[in-house]
């Protein structure tokens, strides 16, 4: 028999194992905290339309300061650390649709890589995401950043050369595209990845990193 006063304890148990069941069932999906902050964002001000929109992976998210970069133009910075193409896909509609970009800057395809995908698994994600901008927005100009030589993904060099090379073929025949190659520019003489323009993870850049990007993607912007 149970005592009166184990009911209590009873109905706490049965309803967090009720409350566990639901989380297991139905988990956050990755990354939507920070989809959720860029909403709350864009309720406190909207930006204009017709901007230039910046989406992809950390090397974007970390790249706060990217307005004094490119003074003169506009831009709305949506990447979000850790994620690749499928993540870009999964929330397009939430970090491209809302702002109808003039100009999409895409840095991803760094994290999609693993000793299980291959470059051409990248090529095929870029591909699909390519297709749900073009659907939407015909003329829209799609530039992709090359992925970057980072010191602590040495192992996945040659994968990613590879990918690099075959988007930027793909992206010549398609019309309102470019492709900026900060791949080689990131490289010593020798072929080795410049250590001192990388943070001590030897993953993410420094101040020195990013100029070297400003260089290279300035000329592809487009301007009002």
């Amino acid at each position: 028999m149970i005592k009166k006063g184990n009911y209590f304890i009873l109905f706490i148990f049965f309803l967090l194992a009720s409350n566990a069941g639901t989380a297991q069932t139905n988990p956050t999906p990755p990354f939507w905290n920070e989809i959720q902050h860029f909403k709350k964002m864009d309720s406190t001000l909207m930006p204009p339309k017709g901007k230039i929109l910046m989406i992809g992976s950390s090397s974007f998210t970390n790249w706060k300061d990217v307005g004094v970069y490119f003074q003169g133009y506009p831009m709305i910075n949506r990447g979000f650390g850790g994620s690749s193409l499928p993540d870009l896909i999964r929330y397009y509609d939430d970090i491209v649709t809302p702002y109808k970009p003039r100009q999409i800057l895409i840095y991803c395809g760094e994290n999609d890589l693993g000793p299980t995908v291959t470059a051409d698994t990248v090529v095929e994600r870029f591909k699909a995401l390519f297709h749900i901008i073009r659907k939407q927005d015909k003329k829209v100009k799609i530039t992709y950043i090359s992925m970057k030589p980072s010191p602590s993904r040495a192992s996945l060099r040659d994968k990613m050369m590879e990918g690099n090379d075959k988007i930027k073929n793909w992206l010549q025949t398609k019309k309102h595209t470019s492709f900026v190659d900060v791949f080689d520019k990131m490289l010593l003489p020798d072929g080795k990845p410049m250590s001192e323009i990388f943070l001590k993870d030897s993953l993410h850049m420094n101040a020195k990193g990013y100029v070297i990007w400003q260089k290279e993607i300035a000329p592809h912007l487009l301007k009002n």
